[in-house]
């Protein structure tokens, strides 16, 4: 029987660190209790919206066995309107067990008392933005929070009872060095996360600090970014530290103790169905995609105005839905299994491809065995270059992954991470 997940999105930030390349907004007055109104909209006329828009409501029937919080800092909206928002959720969706309920959290917004609501709500895992245990280089991004505050919210997260806590980390910060990097990676082992997710600072448009490098500017410390070389010794030096520690490397980015990997985030690769409910989020059911409106204010008055949040749809031809397969479930260190492949679109489509995958395993790049197919060590750092081979247009690009959900996904970094 299929399971489902469901992602609720806030794409609200007390402050937008420099290199954040999401759907964010610092909130204005108003904004926050607006944007809750919205949510509880969606959620209660969810089933109509998808029978107006030819949304197979058979998806609002499965048993749902992750539900993820993210943002943004879904703090925002106050853990009152949380309450209220998960009750109006288990109203129109089935709980299935075991539960997985994941909140991302900021270090600088939670305390013992917040935490121990969160478990009243039935929270069992976190996901916490640490991104360094260096103060220089937290305030050079514009993290509002230190590495003294990540620690006491660690102590307070096992004082309340969380026995799954993933940590965040990023390489390539301003003025970070080989030894900053490895001191960070010890400080994070030492409060034992049962999972940690390393991503490599992307550099691209939609950041403030990575419009101002690829503008050749001095603003937001752009002169003391690392350069590509050190991204790829720190994440070398990531994947060393964590396997002697006993941490999996489960996906590109991803690390866990065994059995605490992401179970949300692994719908996303391997295409299982999930609902995203909020500003920006994607969901996926069978042949169909579809997204929300992205701008928060814009959602809100559309929902305020009885109007459905989805603004995109689309269906996917088999061959998309195979391309899908390859570029996510490869994310995955296990791979794809062939074999399951035919058997759910047919052995001529997945035909289409075995040339690439011969010639991808003949290069070096791709290892094969007992009908799975995994990206081998040496590809992790040019994944999305080993990705591009199994799509039919190479013109077209791998559709980004769900907002925030896709945290742990949608950081794709520019080197595959």
């Amino acid at each position: 029987m299929q399971i489902l997940g469901v992602y609720i999105q806030v794409p609200f930030c007390a402050a937008k660190c420099t290199f954040c390349n999401f759907y964010t907004w610092v909130a204005r007055p108003g904004d926050i209790d607006r944007y809750r109104q919205a949510l509880s909209r969606e959620i209660t006329k969810l089933r109509e919206s998808y029978q107006a828009d030819g949304i197979s409501t058979r998806l609002l029937e499965l048993p749902v066995d992750t539900l993820y919080l993210g943002g943004g800092n879904p703090a925002l909206l106050g853990w009152a309107a949380w309450a209220e928002l998960v009750q109006l959720m288990w109203a129109e969706f089935q709980r299935g067990a075991p539960l997985e309920f994941t909140v991302e959290i900021t270090p600088s917004a939670t305390d013992l008392t917040t935490l121990t609501a969160l478990r009243g709500l039935g929270v069992n895992r976190l996901s916490i933005g640490a991104q360094s245990f260096n103060a220089r280089e937290l305030r050079a991004v514009g993290r509002l929070h230190s590495a003294d505050t990540t620690r006491q919210l660690m102590q307070a997260a096992r004082a309340a009872g969380f026995t799954n806590v993933s940590l965040d980390l990023v390489a390539g910060l301003p003025y970070q060095t080989p030894g900053s990097w490895l001191e960070s990676l010890a400080e994070a082992a030492r409060l034992q996360p049962q999972h940690l997710s390393i991503y490599l600072l992307e550099i691209d448009e939609k950041s403030r600090l990575g419009r101002e490098v690829l503008q050749g500017g001095t603003r937001y410390h752009a002169p003391a970014l690392p350069d590509e070389e050190f991204l790829l010794e720190a994440y070398a030096t990531a994947q060393d530290y964590l396997q002697k520690l006993g941490y999996q490397q489960y996906e590109i980015s991803n690390f866990a103790l065994p059995g605490h990997e992401s179970r949300h985030n692994q719908k996303y690769w391997r295409l299982e169905p999930y609902v995203g409910l909020g500003a920006g989020a994607h969901s996926y059911y069978g042949t169909q995609r579809w997204a929300n409106e992205v701008e928060p204010e814009t959602y809100s008055n559309r929902l305020a105005g009885g109007k459905n949040p989805i603004v995109e749809i689309r269906t996917l031809t088999p061959e998309q839905q195979m391309e899908e397969f390859f570029f996510l479930g490869l994310r995955e260190r296990r791979g794809v299994n062939l074999t399951a492949a035919r058997a759910r679109w047919g052995p001529a489509l997945v035909a289409r491809w075995q040339e690439v995958i011969d010639r991808l395993c003949q290069e070096g790049w791709l290892e094969h065995a007992a009908g799975w197919v995994r990206l081998t060590d040496q590809a992790l750092l040019v994944s999305n270059e080993v990705f591009q081979q199994f799509l039919l247009d190479p013109r077209q690009k791998p559709e980004p992954a769900p907002a925030g959900a896709f945290k742990e996904q949608a950081r794709e970094k520019g080197s595959g991470l």
